[in-house]
């Protein structure tokens, strides 16, 4: 995807800063620096389209996560806004917190809470890293609380748009929160789908998102099957076994309507034959799946809304705890 360079915005008063802070008083951007040592590329956490994420720690000793937006691009211009908008409205223990922000003409950050075991997608597919089935199931329900509250929490639903492994990251605790809302949307009382000319992850994105730029909470519920499936096989929607006429949602619905297929498609650390509780959890996992197929369905109205989502993942749990005699 391409970005245009953005054109030279004159500064306005209410551009400033557009957040209401609570307790915490703006930050400059000298504290910023003296926070990440300069912005030093040891503290890099990540970049994205539209910034970069440095680890910084701040004068009383808290670590904090600092999003740098590139405002060499138009879209780090409005990815700022949009973030400062959407964050304004919300607050919610599985979405990453807001501490303060630092806005100048030509530096726009946000401060954000830090999150030391970083992200889902670290844990799926670095071989230091290790979740068990009961971790996962968590993290899933965590991510579902976490889209209830936005698409249900207030008058104004918040579509994430970009809902990733990536963008779920994990406490000390390991309780996951949803994070980067850049290119978020917010619906008004009146339009329940709306439509955008920005493009959000390949292999994530729901079908009438990518084809037309329609926009509403079902398209996030179809990310988000998409999400439970990669953390259960262990396999991302874009590897190069998939193709246009084997796409990943495809491949688990043909192989679980075979008798044995969830044993075949599940994270092979999951599911081993003659271990304890396999049952249990290719029970587990199988329903699991079929949740997250339900969520991917072609059509918006035939997904399957996330509170039921969330409501039947949390049976498949606790299930699956009777079962290995955890209840």
């Amino acid at each position: 995807m391409q970005h245009r360079k953005r054109k030279r915005r004159l500064p306005t008063q209410g551009h400033l800063l557009p957040l209401a802070l609570a307790t915490w008083t703006r930050i400059s951007f000298e504290e910023l620096k003296q926070a990440t040592d300069k912005f030093n590329e040891i503290n890099l956490l990540g970049r994205g389209s539209f910034g970069s994420v440095y680890k910084g720690t701040l004068h009383d000793g808290m670590n904090v996560a600092v999003k740098v937006f590139n405002l060499q691009l138009e879209a780090g211009f409005k990815s700022f806004d949009v973030e400062c908008e959407v964050l304004r409205r919300i607050r919610h223990r599985n979405l990453v917190k807001i501490i303060t922000a630092c806005c100048n003409i030509d530096f726009k950050a946000l401060v954000l809470e830090f999150m030391p075991n970083w992200s889902l997608e670290k844990w799926l597919y670095s071989h230091n890293y290790f979740l068990d089935i009961l971790q996962r199931m968590n993290i899933m329900v965590d991510v579902a609380l976490a889209l209830e509250y936005l698409h249900y929490g207030s008058t104004t639903p918040v579509v994430h748009c970009d809902l990733k492994p990536s963008n779920i990251l994990l406490d000390e605790g390991m309780v996951g929160h949803v994070s980067d809302f850049g290119i978020a949307k917010l619906l008004g009382e009146e339009n329940s789908i709306i439509q955008t000319m920005t493009l959000a992850t390949v292999g994530y994105m729901a079908p009438e998102y990518g084809s037309e730029g329609l926009v509403s909470i079902k398209g996030d519920t179809y990310s988000y099957g998409i999400v439970v499936m990669e953390t259960f096989t262990r396999k991302r929607p874009t590897d190069e076994m998939f193709t246009e006429e084997m796409s990943m949602k495809q491949w688990v619905r043909d192989s679980l309507s075979l008798p044995c297929g969830v044993t075949e498609i599940a994270d092979s650390n999951l599911l081993r034959h003659n271990e304890q509780h396999f049952f249990a959890k290719k029970d587990c996992i199988e329903s699991t799946l079929l949740l997250a197929q339900k969520c991917c369905a072609d059509l918006p109205e035939e997904r399957t809304d996330i509170r039921d989502v969330l409501s039947t993942l949390k049976k498949i749990k606790v299930k699956f705890l009777k079962d290995i005699g955890r209840t």
